[in-house]
């Protein structure tokens, strides 16, 4: 039996690319916060005490670090696997949307008390972040499903 290989659909270009653009800002957005700091912090959101800001993120217990960097580092290799058309990125981008729970739920439970720090984007960013972390799941899952991803 001769199977013909299914060629990958425009949209998963579109979504791997988009999925590797926002997750290398996540993947940046870590890095540039666990080595700089205040300062990064500070450059990103100049109304709100960045030394606080720092103090809070460094006093996350060690699981929420792990599932932060697990969200992180999960979606960029996901992305990735995505855009190789490797069905591993399943569970990958299954890993990196438990991590974001993990990380962002802390977060809303445990709300930092600094002004500015809840508000506005601010408010709604983690639920974003969850969201597209589900999203890219579901999705990976589906193109897996139809022989897309192999």
């Amino acid at each position: 039996m001769d199977t013909q290989p299914v060629r990958a659909p425009m949209h998963l270009w579109i979504v791997g690319l988009l999925a590797l653009i926002w997750n290398g800002f996540g993947a940046f957005d870590y890095v540039m916060t666990r080595t700089r700091g205040a300062d990064y912090i500070r450059s990103m959101m100049p109304s709100i005490d960045a030394d606080g800001m720092m103090a809070y993120i460094n006093a996350f217990p060690i699981w929420v670090s792990v599932g932060w960097g697990l969200g992180v580092w999960g979606g960029l290799l996901g992305s990735i696997l995505l855009l190789a058309r490797n069905r591993l990125a399943v569970p990958i981008l299954g890993l990196s949307f438990i991590g974001a729970i993990a990380g962002l739920g802390y977060q809303l439970m445990h709300p930092v008390d600094i002004a500015g720090a809840n508000d506005g984007a601010n408010a709604v960013m983690p639920y974003v972040i969850i969201g597209v972390a589900l999203l890219l799941f579901v999705y990976a899952r589906r193109q897996a499903a139809r022989a897309v991803l192999r």
